[in-house]
């Protein structure tokens, strides 16, 4: 049994998913044990509560650096026995602490097939704008080991969606949710709980 945590800042749309995916039993005996946010009043919270899933508010602002935010984030994902941790919209940052107590063990979604439109400033509609304005004909959803480096971990899977010449940033973030990111991230939760995940040099091999 692995037990995974779910970091959050904002609605918890891709917490959500992953909750619908363990309700099929999708991860089998693993489970999502935490939902930590970085900030209170989020309804990501709500959804955690909504599931009966423990939930905890680790506010950045109530920190007086990186580092000890950090730190308090370690102590916190390791008292619970984390082994997995899922960034789904967590927009804080942190330091080689976490990297280093969760090595290959934290994942995230970004939404764009990386390495397009990924790294620093690209989160949210930021994304979407750009994947526009260059003209792309194809978009999609990455998830990646999280690394030091923005948006540079190795990639586990991804998922093309196609855009649409009457696009918005806004048309175009939802298609992609629904059609690549909420199928993806659960599946690589999966993998990662069927220990179907291995790295080396960079790159994630898939146990088949």
């Amino acid at each position: 049994m692995k037990r995974i945590a779910v970091l959050v800042s904002g609605g918890g749309t891709n917490l959500q998913a992953l909750i619908d995916a363990q309700k099929t039993g999708m991860f089998g005996d693993s489970e999502i044990t935490l939902v930590l946010a970085s900030k209170p009043g989020v309804y990501a919270l709500e959804r955690a509560e909504n599931n009966g899933i423990a939930s905890k508010v680790l506010a950045r602002k109530e920190y007086d650096s990186i580092a000890s935010y950090s730190k308090a984030l370690v102590d916190t994902l390791t008292d619970n026995r984390i082994d997995l941790v899922v960034l789904a919209g967590f927009l804080t940052i942190f330091d080689e602490q976490v990297y280093n107590a969760f090595p290959n063990r934290i994942i995230n979604v970004h939404p764009a097939l990386i390495p397009s439109f990924c790294g620093k400033g690209f989160y949210g509609l930021y994304v979407h704008e750009a994947a526009l304005k260059k003209g792309v004909k194809v978009s999609g959803a990455t998830v990646h080991i999280v690394t030091p480096e923005c948006d540079a971990g190795p990639i586990i899977l991804q998922k093309a969606v196609s855009v649409m010449e009457d696009d918005t940033p806004e048309t175009l973030q939802k298609r992609i949710m629904v059609e690549a990111e909420w199928k993806i991230l659960p599946e690589a939760v999966k993998l990662f709980c069927e220990d179907k995940i291995t790295v080396k040099n960079n790159k994630v091999y898939i146990e088949k």
